[in-house]
């Protein structure tokens, strides 16, 4: 085997899954044992790496490789710890196998492919020191799929940098425009009482109905309003209900949860308060309905195409042997919060996302490969 093919497969192999909120223990999840992984890999490689404590037991790590140049520019190589969680996969999520050039596993594409890659294109850089290469910052950060809290606290610490590449699944071409989003719930409440007179009730889940159609009504505008010319229009989900406690009890409560994208340019507030109109408009008020605060919150990004477009192209044309795409994503990445504070953000990595979070989630070990060279390259052409 390999070295890159065992140093995914080790990623792979220790659990790192995002609760995404839920109240649970166990080793599986959060990012303490991949992150001791990590911060013995990087010993091993006599790589000084920084701890920044995000939460509690959550801890985005940093290095940095000085260029030996004066005056050379710096990068920001960023890529997730975290995973989504495992329920419903056909495959042992945590033992990676290889078949047929492909590696399967929980985070094999989304996203420890990208950081394999990461991690040994910075450690070349580190032993090589070539001339005219730029100054790199690697942080592997917390919290990616949930509520970015380790890039928003690195986008706050960051600010000098002139240009981050974000490791996601791309299949190698260059992202500078992704939608981000808004996350949040609705409760409508009534009075419970005996199914067998519910007349002298009110039941929260028909107030929810007509909240919903109204929710639906308002995706139906989104989806007909002018699009973004890379990201198409914004839309809105109603993604999750619950409600009630019993068949024979009419319910006094019920909850929604809608993820609404959000285009360059929108605020997640003035996203928020369309739907509050659309419902007000179209549920006959708000008696009985409770936005709650969003719990999530993803800038959208748009990068303005600089100087470093043309070297940046160049050397990963020269890794690859193929001319990259420039292309728009629907999802959010961790480029959201650093575009959000003025730095510069192109969103670049092996895999193809439509394989990430499946229920046998693999990635193509060639690209894996191709992306070592490219992050390498880009270090090498961006000094």
């Amino acid at each position: 085997m390999d070295e890159l093919t065992r140093l995914l497969s080790d990623l792979v192999s220790i659990p790192s899954v995002n609760p995404m909120g839920r109240d649970v223990t166990g080793p599986e999840y959060y990012e303490a044992r991949i992150g001791a992984y990590l911060e013995s890999w990087f010993r091993e490689a006599g790589i000084p790496v920084e701890r920044q404590t995000v939460a509690p037991g959550r801890v985005n790590l940093i290095a940095r490789y000085e260029s030996p140049d004066r005056g050379a520019r710096s990068l920001l190589f960023d890529v997730h710890q975290d995973t989504v969680p495992v329920e419903g996969m056909t495959i042992p999520p945590f033992e990676p196998r290889v078949e047929e050039g492909r590696l399967y596993g929980r985070g094999a594409c989304d996203v420890k492919a990208g950081m394999a890659a990461m991690l040994l294109a910075f450690r070349r850089l580190w032993r090589e020191r070539p001339a005219g290469s730029a100054s790199v910052v690697l942080a592997c950060t917390v919290d990616e799929e949930y509520t970015h809290l380790g890039s928003d606290l690195l986008a706050e610490t960051q600010k000098g940098i002139d240009l981050a590449i974000v490791a996601e699944p791309t299949q190698l071409d260059l992202v500078p425009w992704h939608k981000g989003s808004v996350r949040w719930k609705i409760r409508t409440k009534g009075v419970a009482c005996h199914s067998s007179k519910p007349d002298l009730g009110v039941n929260a889940i028909y107030r929810m109905a007509r909240v919903v159609d109204a929710l639906a009504g308002h995706a139906r505008v989104l989806i007909e309003s002018t699009p973004h010319p890379r990201l198409g229009p914004p839309t809105l989900s109603v993604g999750r209900i619950e409600g009630g406690q019993s068949v024979n009890v009419v319910p006094d409560f019920c909850e929604i949860e809608i993820d609404r994208r959000i285009l360059p340019g929108e605020t997640w507030q003035g996203c928020v308060e369309q739907a509050r109109a659309a419902v007000a408009a179209g549920a006959e008020g708000l008696d009985g309905v409770v936005f709650e605060e969003p719990w999530g919150r993803m800038p959208a990004l748009e990068t303005p195409l600089g100087p470093w477009l043309e070297p940046l192209t160049r050397a990963v044309e020269a890794a690859t042997g193929r001319t990259p795409g420039l292309i728009g994503v629907p999802y959010g990445t961790d480029a959201g919060p650093l575009g959000e504070v003025g730095i510069p953000a192109i969103v670049f990595g092996p895999g193809d996302i439509s394989q990430a979070h499946t229920r046998d989630e693999w990635v193509e070990l060639n690209q894996v490969a191709l992306a070592v060279e490219a992050y390498y390259q880009i270090a090498r052409a961006l000094g």
